[in-house]
């Protein structure tokens, strides 16, 4: 049997905040409910986002909407605008699929690399995120919020990098960060959430029994469960986009 090798669990083990908004401050108010707008297509295609039209529509002063558009710009939810400003950045629905592909294959080939090589995934990486997705469920589930997306990232990220190649996981990390925007839409209802938290600790679990293949088969449900979900909430935007619907 080949020796494992001595690991530490990586940064991204760490639990982000998932409330980047919590201070209540006016800025945060506007990010947070312009990031949901956007999200849900509430903007018409190709349509300046008017820091005053949308300062009267949340209620704040154009300062704190020119804040949470520099934000949201740094996240890719909004683009700049011909005639200046910025427009809604629109979904391409077939490149999303492709990258659920690309993430698929790197993450099965993390479940079962160490397998491969006569190793297992190594414990002082898996046994702390078990420990951290084993409290969350033990907790009251965290309110609907985008942000979980980083959350989730991090089981994902951790997990692969318990098969011990870096390389594999830097990609899964790219490919993570260009699909971040549509994966928001996965986390915009509280039941999807408590589903995301269970099946983690459910899969963690599998890896650490050494079940890699129910651990494979988990994942695989898992991830099609995420795509379908985002892939149905990502149409309806577009369509509401399309048809130039406002919030009411």
């Amino acid at each position: 049997m080949a020796p494992s090798r001595a690991r530490t669990a990586p940064p991204a083990a760490v639990v982000p905040a998932i409330d980047a908004g919590a201070d209540g401050s006016r800025g945060d108010l506007a990010y947070r409910e312009l990031k949901t707008r956007l999200l849900t297509g509430e903007f018409a295609i190709n349509v300046r986002l008017g820091e005053e039209r949308l300062a009267a529509m949340i209620g704040v002063s154009r300062t704190p909407i020119r804040e949470a558009l520099k934000r949201l710009h740094s996240e890719g939810l909004v683009t700049t605008h011909a005639d200046g400003g910025y427009r809604p950045v629109v979904p391409d629905v077939t490149v999303m699929r492709h990258l659920y592909e690309v993430r698929a294959g790197l993450e099965l080939q993390a479940l079962q690399r160490p397998g491969r090589l006569g190793i297992r995934h190594d414990p002082a990486i898996i046994e702390p995120l078990r420990d951290t997705w084993r409290a969350l469920a033990q907790e009251p589930t965290p309110a609907p919020d985008p942000s979980f997306v980083l959350l989730d990232e991090s089981f994902h990220i951790t997990l692969a990098s318990a098969a011990a190649n870096d390389v594999a996981v830097d990609f899964l990390r790219q490919v993570n960060e260009r699909i971040r925007l549509v994966r928001m839409h996965d986390f915009l209802l509280q039941p999807r959430i408590e589903a995301t938290i269970a099946e983690h600790l459910n899969l963690v679990e599998l890896v650490l029994a050494g079940d890699i293949v129910g651990a494979e088969a988990a994942f695989t449900q898992h991830l099609g469960d995420s795509m379908a979900v985002v892939e149905q909430r990502v149409q309806g935007a577009l369509l509401r986009m399309l048809s130039g619907a406002e919030a009411t």
